[in-house]
């Protein structure tokens, strides 16, 4: 199985710090966040890995090179501005190929996450009969958490059946990790900008998406004050 990261995103809420760093490029416990994935990736035996930018995008390729310093491979694919969520994952289905593909967001730090898990929930979800429309098949394969404090309504509901719905209660946060098939993608041009979000809630409610719940240590490293909070002493946080 491929992955790809997505990293084209401005950070804005991160300035100043991301005016000369890109959000994933900045540091937790002494390594950037986006080399805490590849290292986990690589130890899940996911070596092939994509890297989209745009943003100071030139500071990936000269920070992570080809990846061999971590025993990955990586490639890049540059976008002039960047093409969103779902736009840049279209961009680079070339890079990614056929076969389903696990995509994960930069700037989100869930040091103990196993990639292991993710590279069969496709093709467990096929043969083992589960339940769901006859004619069609899961599309993508979604983690959710608990709900943290910037998005306390959640994003969708989870049944039994491991089918993610739009509707429903109680829902859960979507951890911008996934499992996608590439014809997910295939009706949006490439360089064309399009957000993951929409089209996810679309195959939702055709019954075409499945997931199930981490509650592991997952961040969402948007604030300075989240990045201040992760590199704290264990003494400063028990202190606050």
């Amino acid at each position: 199985m491929k992955a790809m990261i997505l990293a084209a995103g401005r950070g804005e809420r991160m300035r100043p710090l991301t005016d000369t760093c890109p959000k994933p490029l900045l540091k937790v416990r002494g390594r950037p966040l986006i080399v805490w994935h590849i290292l986990n990736l690589v130890r899940a035996g996911i070596t092939e890995i994509v890297i989209n930018h745009a943003h100071l995008g030139h500071l990936f390729e000269e920070e992570l090179g080809d990846g061999s310093k971590y025993g990955a491979r990586i490639v890049y694919s540059p976008e002039e501005t960047a093409l969103e969520t779902a736009g840049g994952i279209a961009n680079a289905l070339h890079l990614l190929g056929d076969a389903p593909f696990l995509v994960l967001s930069g700037d989100i730090y869930c040091p103990y996450f196993d990639f292991a898990q993710v590279t069969d929930v496709l093709h467990d979800r096929d043969v083992l009969g589960i339940p769901y429309p006859a004619d069609k098949r899961d599309i993508c394969w979604l983690y959710l958490t608990p709900n943290p404090f910037h998005n306390l309504k959640g994003d969708f509901a989870l049944d039994s059946l491991y089918n993610v719905m739009n509707v429903g209660s109680p829902k859960w946060n979507f951890s911008n990790i996934g499992v996608y098939r590439p014809e997910m993608f295939k009706a949006i041009t490439p360089g064309e900008r399009a957000g993951l979000g929409l089209l996810i809630r679309e195959y939702a409610d055709r019954g075409m998406v499945g997931g199930e719940l981490y509650e592991g240590p997952w961040v969402n490293v948007g604030t300075v004050a989240q990045l201040d909070e992760l590199n704290a002493p264990p003494s400063a946080k028990k202190a606050s």
